[in-house]
C-alpha cells in the first residue's frame, strides 16, 4: 500500500486542506499512486483506506499489508505531523481510531490488516543515529534513499547536495541499525555518458550493497531545469535502443542478494519531451537480455511468487559478501530450478562498526536479522494450503540457520527490526521485546 505525504504540511496538528491541489515535488498528478493520493486529498487515512477497499473487491488479501510512504523527504517534515500520519496510516488498517500511536501500534499486533513493513523515503544526508532511532520509534522498517549517482562531479553538477561519501555513511549506519536498504540509482543525469553509466553502477557493490535497487533513467520533462540544458544542447537524453543496451549490460551483473523492484518510473510517455518513452522498459530490457543468451539473478527474477513448493526438494545456500563495516549473510532456500523460495539477511557488524554512534542498547553485542522473507501462495494469517512456502517452517529454518552463524562468529545475541504487525512472529520464536528491536539472547 502506497501512500503519499501532502507537500507542504501545516504547523502543528494538521490533518490535510481539502483545497490544496500541488503535488509532491517529483512526482506528477496522473502517476498512479500521485493519483490516489491526490483525489483523496493527502489524507492518510483515506489513502489507506481506499486502497485496502480496491483489493478486497478483487479478492486479494489484506492481513499482511506492507505500507510504503513515499512524497518526498520525509525527514523534513515536521515530527508530530509525522506521528499522526503514521498513526491514521495504521488507524485504517486497524479499522478504529487509536488516541496515540503507540495505541494504534498496539492494536496493530492483533489487527485484521497487520503491518509487517514500514517503508519512508528520505535523502543520504539526512541519515543520523538520532533519526535512525526516532524512525524506530515510529515503525520503520526499511528506508529508501536516492544515491541518484555515485559520481561526486554527476552529483555536483545535478544540485544534490551531498557526496557519494555521504551516502556510504547513511549506508553504513542504517545497516548498523538493521534497516533494510533501498537505494535509487539514476543513469543518464547531466554530465554522465553511457561508459561512466556502466562505471558508477559497478560502484553500488562496493560496500553500499543495497537490498533493494530502483533504477529511475533521467526523464526530461518540460518543467525541469535539465529542458534548459536540453534546448541549448548542454544535454542529451540517452535513445531508447541506448537505454535498453545499457540496462541489459549491467542487469546481469547485480548480485544474487539485491532485488531490482524497478526500471523506469510510472511516469505518463505524453510528459517526456525527448527520449526513452516507452513505460515496459523492463520487459525490453530482459528481451534484450535472454536474447544474448544471459540471465538476471536479482531477487525479482529467480522468486517463486505464487507457485507451491516441496519442502524436501529445497536447498539452504548462504551467500555471504562485504558491506560497509559488516559481513553480510544472504541465506536462502532455493528450488531445484533455482529459484528462491524465501531468504533471511543477516548482518554481522565488525569491530569498526558505527553502532556505538547509534547508542540502541538492544543491539549491544548482537547480530541482527534485517529481513525475512518467505514467498508462496498470499494467505491469510492462520489460514494453510498445501506446498505454500509460507506455512512449512522455512521461517523458523531461516532464523535457526541465523542463530547458528550469529554463535559460530562470536555474537551473543541476536537482534530483528521487527514491524509491528509481525511482533508477535518473534515472540513465538523466543525473541523479547527490547527498547526498539526484538531480541533472543544465544549464550
Amino acid at each position: 500500500v502506497t501512500v503519499l505525504t501532502k507537500p507542504y504540511p501545516c504547523p502543528g496538528q494538521c490533518v490535510f486542506c481539502p483545497t490544496d491541489e500541488r503535488m509532491p515535488k517529483s512526482y506528477l498528478p496522473d502517476e498512479p499512486g500521485a493519483a490516489r493520493a491526490f483525489q483523496n486529498h493527502f489524507d492518510p487515512y483515506q489513502q489507506v483506506r481506499t486502497r485496502l477497499d480496491s483489493y478486497e473487491a478483487v479478492g486479494h488479501p489484506t492481513d499482511k499489508i506492507e505500507l510504503l510512504i513515499l512524497g518526498g523527504t520525509w525527514s523534513s517534515y515536521k515530527r508530530d505531523y509525522q506521528t499522526w500520519f503514521i498513526q491514521r496510516c495504521f488507524d485504517a488498517m486497524n479499522e478504529v481510531d487509536s488516541s496515540s500511536l503507540e495505541e494504534a501500534q498496539r492494536i496493530n499486533e492483533t489487527a485484521a490488516h497487520r503491518n509487517v513493513g514500514l517503508v519512508i523515503e528520505t535523502r543520504p544526508d539526512e541519515i543520523t543515529p538520532q533519526e535512525l532511532a526516532w524512525l524506530r520509534r515510529l515503525g520503520v522498517t526499511k528506508v529508501q534513499m536516492g544515491a541518484q549517482s555515485l559520481d561526486d562531479r554527476v552529483l555536483q553538477m545535478n544540485k544534490r547536495g551531498h557526496t557519494a561519501a555521504k551516502t556510504l555513511d547513511a549506508v553504513a549506519l542504517l545497516r548498523a541499525a538493521g534497516f533494510k536498504i533501498v537505494l535509487h540509482w539514476m543513469p543518464n543525469l547531466l554530465g554522465a555518458t553511457l561508459e561512466s553509466d556502466r562505471v558508477d553502477f559497478a560502484r553500488l557493490w562496493q560496500g553500499y550493497c543495497p537490498d533493494e535497487l530502483k533504477i529511475y533513467p533521467t526523464q526530461l520533462l518540460e518543467n525541469a531545469e535539465l529542458y534548459q540544458l536540453w534546448q541549448r544542447g548542454e544535454y542529451t537524453p540517452y535513445t531508447t535502443p541506448q537505454l535498453i543496451n545499457l540496462i541489459a549490460d549491467i542487469k546481469p551483473t547485480i548480485p544474487e542478494y539485491c532485488r531490482v523492484n524497478r526500471v523506469i518510473r510510472d511516469i505518463p510517455s505524453l510528459h517526456v519531451v525527448e527520449g526513452n518513452r516507452r513505460t515496459s522498459l523492463r520487459q525490453d530490457v530482459l528481451n534484450e537480455v535472454k536474447r544474448r543468451g544471459q540471465s538476471c539473478r536479482c531477487i525479482r527474477c529467480r522468486e517463486i511468487r505464487n507457485e507451491k513448493v516441496d519442502a524436501d526438494t529445497l536447498r539452504l545456500t548462504d551467500q555471504i559478501y562485504t558491506a560497509a563495516y559488516a559481513e553480510e549473510h544472504f541465506i536462502s532456500f532455493v528450488t531445484p530450478d533455482d529459484r528462491v523460495a524465501g531468504y533471511l539477511r543477516l548482518s554481522l557488524p565488525s569491530s569498526d562498526t558505527p553502532l556505538p554512534a547509534l547508542n540502541m542498547p538492544d543491539l549491544d553485542g548482537a547480530a541482527l536479522i534485517r529481513e525475512v522473507h518467505v514467498y508462496g501462495q498470499s494467505l491469510a494469517v492462520g489460514a494453510d494450503q498445501p506446498g505454500a512456502a509460507q506455512h512449512i517452517g522455512l521461517g523458523k529454518a531461516l532464523i535457526e540457520k541465523a542463530s547458528e552463524l550469529a554463535v559460530a562468529a562470536g555474537f551473543r545475541r541476536l537482534a530483528v527490526i521487527a514491524a509491528i504487525g509481525t511482533r508477535l512472529y518473534y515472540e513465538n520464536r523466543g525473541f523479547t521485546r527490547g527498547e526498539l528491536y526484538l531480541v533472543k539472547e544465544l549464550v
